[in-house]
Protein backbone atom coordinates (compact mmCIF):
# COMPACT_ATOMS: atom_id res chain seq x y z
CA UNK A 1 0.00 0.00 0.00
CA UNK A 2 1.90 2.99 -0.70
CA UNK A 3 1.34 6.69 0.53
CA UNK A 4 -0.49 9.49 -0.75
CA UNK A 5 1.52 12.62 -2.28
CA UNK A 6 1.77 15.19 0.18
CA UNK A 7 -0.06 17.76 -1.13
CA UNK A 8 2.85 20.28 -1.22
CA UNK A 9 4.77 17.74 -3.51
CA UNK A 10 2.42 18.55 -6.48
CA UNK A 11 1.56 22.01 -5.87
CA UNK A 12 2.69 24.44 -8.39
CA UNK A 13 5.71 26.51 -6.59
CA UNK A 14 4.14 30.63 -7.27
CA UNK A 15 5.49 33.57 -5.61
CA UNK A 16 2.32 33.36 -3.13
CA UNK A 17 3.94 29.43 -2.11
CA UNK A 18 7.82 30.04 -2.20
CA UNK A 19 9.20 33.32 -1.36
CA UNK A 20 12.54 32.23 -3.12
CA UNK A 21 10.30 32.89 -6.50
CA UNK A 22 10.68 36.46 -7.76
CA UNK A 23 6.85 37.90 -8.50
CA UNK A 24 6.85 39.63 -12.19
CA UNK A 25 7.06 42.85 -12.40
CA UNK A 26 3.59 44.90 -12.62
CA UNK A 27 2.35 45.45 -16.28
CA UNK A 28 1.65 48.91 -17.24
CA UNK A 29 -0.09 50.24 -20.51
CA UNK A 30 3.43 51.76 -21.57
CA UNK A 31 5.18 48.37 -21.17
CA UNK A 32 2.46 47.18 -24.09
CA UNK A 33 2.13 47.17 -27.77
CA UNK A 34 -0.95 49.89 -28.64
CA UNK A 35 -3.86 47.89 -30.13
CA UNK A 36 -5.03 50.06 -32.97
CA UNK A 37 -8.85 50.18 -33.60
CA UNK A 38 -10.45 51.22 -36.71
CA UNK A 39 -13.84 51.83 -36.79
CA UNK A 40 -14.14 52.64 -40.20
CA UNK A 41 -12.31 50.08 -41.66
CA UNK A 42 -14.16 47.68 -39.63
CA UNK A 43 -17.41 49.09 -41.21
CA UNK A 44 -15.85 48.81 -44.48
CA UNK A 45 -14.49 45.58 -44.08
CA UNK A 46 -18.01 44.20 -42.59
CA UNK A 47 -19.89 45.60 -45.95
CA UNK A 48 -17.72 44.01 -48.15
CA UNK A 49 -17.61 40.43 -46.24
CA UNK A 50 -21.59 40.54 -45.34
CA UNK A 51 -22.98 43.15 -47.52
CA UNK A 52 -26.63 44.38 -46.36
CA UNK A 53 -27.01 41.34 -43.78
CA UNK A 54 -24.74 42.95 -41.45
CA UNK A 55 -26.71 46.64 -41.44
CA UNK A 56 -30.00 44.17 -40.68
CA UNK A 57 -28.70 42.00 -37.97
CA UNK A 58 -27.14 44.80 -36.33
CA UNK A 59 -29.91 47.30 -36.87
CA UNK A 60 -32.09 44.64 -34.74
CA UNK A 61 -29.15 44.20 -32.43
CA UNK A 62 -28.76 47.62 -31.26
CA UNK A 63 -32.12 48.31 -30.49
CA UNK A 64 -31.96 45.61 -27.92
CA UNK A 65 -28.21 46.32 -26.74
CA UNK A 66 -27.53 50.18 -27.70
CA UNK A 67 -23.81 50.33 -28.28
CA UNK A 68 -22.74 46.55 -28.92
CA UNK A 69 -23.05 45.84 -32.63
CA UNK A 70 -20.37 48.63 -32.73
CA UNK A 71 -18.60 47.75 -30.02
CA UNK A 72 -18.24 44.56 -32.10
CA UNK A 73 -17.96 45.48 -35.42
CA UNK A 74 -14.73 47.75 -34.23
CA UNK A 75 -13.16 45.74 -32.11
CA UNK A 76 -13.44 42.38 -34.18
CA UNK A 77 -13.50 43.91 -37.99
CA UNK A 78 -11.43 47.18 -37.29
CA UNK A 79 -8.90 45.58 -34.72
CA UNK A 80 -8.30 41.72 -34.85
CA UNK A 81 -9.24 42.03 -38.67
CA UNK A 82 -6.95 44.57 -39.58
CA UNK A 83 -4.03 42.83 -37.89
CA UNK A 84 -0.99 41.75 -39.94
CA UNK A 85 -0.11 37.87 -40.51
CA UNK A 86 -3.27 36.65 -41.82
CA UNK A 87 -4.62 37.29 -45.01
CA UNK A 88 -8.62 37.60 -44.90
CA UNK A 89 -8.87 34.23 -46.66
CA UNK A 90 -7.44 32.65 -44.06
CA UNK A 91 -9.50 34.25 -41.33
CA UNK A 92 -12.58 33.03 -42.92
CA UNK A 93 -11.00 29.53 -42.45
CA UNK A 94 -10.40 29.73 -38.82
CA UNK A 95 -13.85 31.25 -38.53
CA UNK A 96 -15.51 28.65 -39.94
CA UNK A 97 -13.40 26.03 -38.30
CA UNK A 98 -13.67 27.69 -34.59
CA UNK A 99 -17.48 28.07 -35.37
CA UNK A 100 -18.36 24.21 -36.60
CA UNK A 101 -16.41 23.08 -33.05
CA UNK A 102 -18.34 25.52 -30.97
CA UNK A 103 -21.50 24.46 -32.40
CA UNK A 104 -25.04 26.23 -31.29
CA UNK A 105 -23.93 28.85 -33.15
CA UNK A 106 -25.66 28.19 -36.57
CA UNK A 107 -26.68 31.90 -37.65
CA UNK A 108 -23.14 32.67 -37.00
CA UNK A 109 -22.05 29.89 -39.22
CA UNK A 110 -24.14 30.08 -41.76
CA UNK A 111 -22.82 33.98 -41.88
CA UNK A 112 -19.39 33.10 -42.16
CA UNK A 113 -19.95 30.17 -44.55
CA UNK A 114 -21.88 33.64 -46.92
CA UNK A 115 -18.91 35.37 -46.41
CA UNK A 116 -16.14 32.78 -47.50
CA UNK A 117 -17.86 32.44 -50.51
CA UNK A 118 -18.47 36.29 -51.46
CA UNK A 119 -14.11 36.35 -50.86
CA UNK A 120 -13.94 33.49 -52.66
CA UNK A 121 -13.71 30.21 -51.15
CA UNK A 122 -15.24 27.61 -52.84
CA UNK A 123 -17.87 25.44 -51.84
CA UNK A 124 -15.70 22.42 -52.06
CA UNK A 125 -13.42 24.14 -49.67
CA UNK A 126 -15.88 25.24 -47.29
CA UNK A 127 -17.20 21.56 -47.29
CA UNK A 128 -13.24 20.11 -46.79
CA UNK A 129 -12.86 22.82 -43.88
CA UNK A 130 -15.47 21.19 -41.97
CA UNK A 131 -15.23 17.14 -42.97
CA UNK A 132 -11.65 17.96 -42.22
CA UNK A 133 -12.62 18.75 -38.31
CA UNK A 134 -14.84 15.33 -37.57
CA UNK A 135 -11.82 13.60 -36.05
CA UNK A 136 -10.90 16.74 -33.85
CA UNK A 137 -14.31 17.87 -32.67
CA UNK A 138 -16.60 15.17 -33.47
CA UNK A 139 -18.63 13.61 -35.97
CA UNK A 140 -22.02 15.76 -34.64
CA UNK A 141 -20.39 18.95 -34.73
CA UNK A 142 -19.55 18.28 -38.46
CA UNK A 143 -22.24 16.81 -39.93
CA UNK A 144 -23.98 19.62 -37.86
CA UNK A 145 -21.68 21.91 -39.55
CA UNK A 146 -22.01 20.15 -43.01
CA UNK A 147 -26.22 21.53 -42.27
CA UNK A 148 -25.62 24.58 -42.03
CA UNK A 149 -22.54 24.92 -45.10
CA UNK A 150 -25.67 23.18 -47.51
CA UNK A 151 -28.55 25.53 -46.40
CA UNK A 152 -26.33 28.34 -47.28
CA UNK A 153 -25.33 26.91 -50.35
CA UNK A 154 -29.07 27.02 -51.21
CA UNK A 155 -30.14 30.19 -50.13
CA UNK A 156 -26.82 31.85 -51.47
CA UNK A 157 -27.59 34.00 -54.89
CA UNK A 158 -24.60 33.62 -57.64
CA UNK A 159 -24.89 37.16 -57.10
CA UNK A 160 -23.06 36.61 -53.33
CA UNK A 161 -20.03 34.44 -54.43
CA UNK A 162 -17.33 35.70 -55.81
CA UNK A 163 -16.79 34.67 -59.54
CA UNK A 164 -13.04 33.67 -58.94
CA UNK A 165 -11.42 31.63 -56.07
CA UNK A 166 -9.53 33.42 -52.97
CA UNK A 167 -6.02 34.02 -53.53
CA UNK A 168 -3.97 30.50 -52.45
CA UNK A 169 -1.98 31.62 -49.38
CA UNK A 170 1.37 30.41 -49.49
CA UNK A 171 0.44 27.05 -47.76
CA UNK A 172 -1.78 26.04 -50.17
CA UNK A 173 0.06 24.99 -53.39
CA UNK A 174 -0.85 26.65 -56.39
CA UNK A 175 -1.22 24.85 -59.73
CA UNK A 176 2.44 25.96 -61.31
CA UNK A 177 3.80 24.94 -57.46
CA UNK A 178 2.23 21.24 -57.67
CA UNK A 179 3.88 21.03 -61.51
Amino acid sequence: MTSPTPASATAPVTPATDPAVPAPAPMTPADLTPAPLDREAGYALLADLAGPVAAATLGGLDGLAPGFPDWIVTSLFGGTYQRPGLALRDRQVANLAALTALGGVEPQLADHVRNSLRIGLTREEITEVIVHLAPYVGVPKALAGLRVATATFAEVSPTEVSPTPATPTPATPTEADRA
